[in-house]
């Protein structure tokens, strides 16, 4: 996928208003600092910015960050942005409230090495906010990866994410209407996880 491509098309790929179940989560954050990863055009980071938190979004794509950071002007709020690739990026010690991954698509040996270093950025009490798509959302159709091994499974998840406590842990069936690339029913996992 060429993100800055799609980024680049008017308006907003995934639309501008956060995901729905970072808006279910939101009250878990108990701290300020909150990492957003795969950002992409800032819906969630300025969600987050809107209602308190010091919001650090990191996306791989400059143009997307660009439209991150006037969607932040159009809400009078501040983000801060960082132009990344996760297979590399080093999120830090002990230095996150919360981190975010909203639908962020990764080869998975990448992802598992990216969730390690999420787990060692938490602070104690911290909590990783999760959603992604599960190979049965081939059968929908309506967003996402068309590669399955880009996907997630609970399975997977909680293997790769030991050491956080699990608060949410689930797949499920739900509508995701988010702009014009989440369009309908579809089938993922949720993941609301702290570090004790």
């Amino acid at each position: 996928m060429d993100w800055d491509e799609r980024y680049s098309e008017p308006g907003y790929a995934y639309g501008e208003i956060p995901n729905d179940f970072l808006v279910s989560c939101i009250e878990a954050i108990t701290g300020k600092q909150v990492l957003s990863l795969a950002e992409g055009e800032g819906r969630n980071a300025v969600y987050l910015a809107k209602n308190g938190f010091d919001v650090t979004a990191v996306d791989a794509s400059s143009v997307g960050l660009e439209k991150a950071n006037a969607l932040a002007g159009k809400h009078q709020v501040s983000i801060n942005t960082e132009q990344a690739d996760l297979a590399a990026y080093e999120p830090g010690i002990e230095q996150w409230d919360a981190v975010v991954s909203i639908f962020c698509h990764l080869p998975e040996v990448i992802r598992g090495a990216l969730h390690r270093k999420v787990i060692q950025s938490l602070r104690p009490g911290g909590v990783l906010i999760l959603e992604a798509y599960i190979p049965r959302q081939l059968d929908f159709a309506t967003g996402g990866p068309g590669d399955v091994s880009l996907m997630m499974s609970l399975e997977k998840l909680t293997a790769e994410l030991q050491g956080l406590s699990f608060e949410v842990a689930q797949e499920i069936e739900r509508d995701v209407i988010e702009g014009k690339y989440h369009h309908g029913r579809a089938a993922v996992v949720q993941i609301l996880a702290r570090k004790t």
